[in-house]
């Protein structure tokens, strides 16, 4: 890309906007034929004004277009840039499956090194280092691949595939996360096709989590919950000979909240009921709270869920009291982005019912705790706005401090 002329760069991102020349140019106040010449390098593109424009209707960074990185910003270490997602966008593009039936496929990773990298990769997701991730999911993307292709015919295939399914995964979630919806749903629907390559229903299980995650993202609720429950129905434990195993259990719990966070997004307060009351019951055969699948599942995150579906519900009391007899140890004792969440949904139920004050302590906690949770998520940018437009009189110095990261204006 950077040594491409400026011209086929706008022609490029244009396309990745999937804008017509005509509508490019309506949004610009220019003609077709003003575009197409700029495109093929007739017209040249000689004022910055009208380039930083371009990039205002692209909505990219100026330096994208100019064929330069875009400047990082230092001030907020644990955020995550356009040029980052867009390598992300470009990893998920690749289809070296269709290579490999006309080349001899590249020389893949060890599998023991891509076991320590999506490890690491999770450790990262489940830590809320969204921006670190980020910066690491390209090339993991691509070596997973590669591992894919590389052992498809051979006694590691599945393995190779698990592999690749984990790290469909993990972007699905850090994307989602970020509020690239589509391309977190375009990540998971891989996922749940390797994953079934793969032979592991409960790795396809927690995949079908995620994509029903992308598509509640989407407004697309009822879809969601259909499959949440669709796919715990043919996991549940005990039945058509499957065991209860902790990792059944878990992966299965997780359906069950998954579902029930979608059928509060419709407002269906009845099956959100039976929803949770079914994965609290499932969270009774763990020993506490654990991290089988990646999921988190157990007795406390079932409560985190009930609070956050009350929350959807816009039963913002409700989700208060929930909170407020949690289990604190079990609570300390989650991964940081599972209680980061946690936070951020308090704020919001506090908003709801007008406790601002005690929202903005919720949103501070939650970035003392993990930044990124807070600082790379656009839905904490819209509660930290909706905070600041109802506080009374100059916001504390911290909320300042924290909308100024943010680039909200106070």
């Amino acid at each position: 890309m950077d040594e491409l002329p400026i011209g086929r760069r706008v022609a490029y991102w244009r396309n990745r906007r999937k804008m017509s020349q005509q509508v490019f140019a309506d949004r610009l106040g220019k003609s077709k034929s003003w575009v197409d010449k700029v495109e093929r390098g007739v017209r040249r593109l000689d004022k910055f004004s009208v380039v930083y424009e371009i990039a205002d209707v692209l909505q990219l960074d100026v330096q994208l277009l100019l064929g330069k990185d875009p400047e990082r910003r230092p001030e907020n270490p644990s955020g995550v840039d356009q040029v980052e997602v867009e390598e992300i966008r470009a990893a998920l593009e690749r289809y070296d499956q269709i290579s490999a039936f006309f080349y001899a496929p590249p020389e893949p990773p060890p599998l023991g090194e891509m076991r320590k990298a999506v490890t690491h990769a999770w450790l990262s997701f489940q830590h809320a280092k969204y921006g670190a991730l980020a910066r690491t999911l390209p090339r993991l993307l691509r070596e997973a691949q590669a591992a894919d292709t590389a052992y498809n015919d051979g006694p590691y295939a599945r393995e190779a595939a698990h592999l690749l399914g984990q790290v469909y995964q993990i972007s699905a979630a850090v994307l989602r996360k970020l509020g690239e919806h589509e391309l977190s749903w375009i990540a998971a629907d891989r996922s749940v096709i390797v994953s079934q390559r793969a032979g592991d229903q409960l790795l396809a299980g927690v995949a079908t989590t995620r994509v029903a995650m992308a598509l509640l993202s989407l407004g697309r609720a009822r879809p969601a919950l259909e499959i949440n429950v669709n796919a715990a129905n043919r996991l549940a434990p005990g039945t058509a000979g499957n065991d209860s195993s902790p990792e059944r259990l878990s992966v299965y719990g997780q359906l069950l909240l998954q579902g029930a966070m979608a059928a509060a997004r419709i407002g269906d307060g009845a099956t959100v009921r039976d929803l949770l009351a079914g994965a609290e019951e499932a969270s009774r055969g763990l020993d506490g709270d654990a991290n089988y699948y990646r999921t988190s599942f157990g007795p406390t995150n079932v409560q985190l869920h009930r609070a956050a579906a009350a929350v959807e519900l816009g039963e913002g009391r409700m989700a208060v009291e929930v909170h407020e007899r949690l289990d604190l140890e079990g609570f300390n004792a989650l991964l940081p982005e599972r209680r980061a969440q946690h936070f951020l949904d308090q704020a919001r139920a506090r908003a709801l019912i007008g406790d601002i004050d005690v929202a903005s302590e919720m949103l501070l906690e939650g970035d003392r705790l993990a930044p990124s949770e807070i600082r790379c998520r656009p839905l904490a940018h819209e509660v930290l706005s909706d905070v600041l437009r109802r506080t009374r009189g100059t916001p504390s110095a911290s909320v300042a401090e924290l909308a100024e990261h943010l680039s909200v204006g106070v």
